[in-house]
C-alpha cells in the first residue's frame, strides 16, 4: 500500500516541474534509503515531487542530488532528454515523457505503477490527499554491472497527466574494476 501523505502536493501538472541537479536537499515529507549497486540512492518525496540523492560508499557528499521538482525561479522545465556530465560517475542520462490520459486509463495505469513499485521492496509509493490517484513512486535498481538506474512516476488526476522519468547512472569504470558494485 502507498505511503498515505496529509500534506498537499505542491505541484499541480506535468507543465508544473522542473528537472535540475542544482538543488539543495529540499525538506522531504518521505524519505527511504536503499543500497544500489554498492551505492546509497536516498529516495526523496517532496510535497512538489521528488529528489534523489546517490551517494558512493563511504563517502561523505552526494554524487549527486537530482529534482524533479515545482522549483519556482527555476529555469528550464523537463527535458525529455538529457546527458549532462556530472563529476564522479562516468555517465548521467534523464529521460522524461508525459502521457495525457482520459480518466479510466489513467487510473488503471496508476494501479499498474502502485502495484510494481509496492511489490519491490526497494520502491517508495505516497499518495496525497485528496485523489487516491494522486501518486509518487520511486523505483531504483541495479540496471547491470556498474549501472544504477532509478525510474520515478508522478500522478496529476486533475489533468490526466503521469509523468514518467527514468535515470541511468554509469559509475567510475575504477568503481566497477575493483568489484565494489555487487
Amino acid at each position: 500500500m502507498a505511503t498515505a501523505l496529509s500534506a498537499p502536493f505542491v505541484d499541480t501538472r506535468a507543465a508544473d516541474l522542473t528537472w535540475t541537479l542544482a538543488a539543495p536537499a529540499l525538506p522531504a515529507l518521505l524519505t527511504r534509503t536503499r543500497r544500489v549497486a554498492g551505492h546509497r540512492v536516498e529516495l526523496r518525496v517532496l510535497g512538489a515531487s521528488h529528489q534523489v540523492v546517490l551517494a558512493a560508499p563511504g563517502a561523505a557528499a552526494p554524487l549527486l542530488t537530482e529534482t524533479v521538482a515545482c522549483l519556482p525561479g527555476t529555469p528550464g522545465g523537463l527535458p525529455g532528454h538529457t546527458r549532462p556530465a556530472v563529476a564522479g560517475l562516468a555517465a548521467y542520462t534523464f529521460t522524461s515523457s508525459v502521457a495525457t490520459l482520459a480518466r479510466t486509463a489513467f487510473a488503471d495505469r496508476v494501479e499498474r505503477v502502485r502495484v510494481r513499485v509496492e511489490g519491490d521492496p526497494g520502491g517508495v509509493a505516497a499518495a496525497f490527499p485528496g485523489d487516491p490517484h494522486a501518486v509518487t513512486a520511486l523505483l531504483p535498481e541495479a540496471a547491470a554491472p556498474g549501472r544504477v538506474r532509478w525510474r520515478t512516476w508522478h500522478a496529476y488526476p486533475q489533468t490526466g497527466e503521469l509523468v514518467t522519468t527514468t535515470t541511468t547512472c554509469d559509475l567510475p569504470l575504477a568503481h566497477h574494476r575493483s568489484g565494489k558494485d555487487a
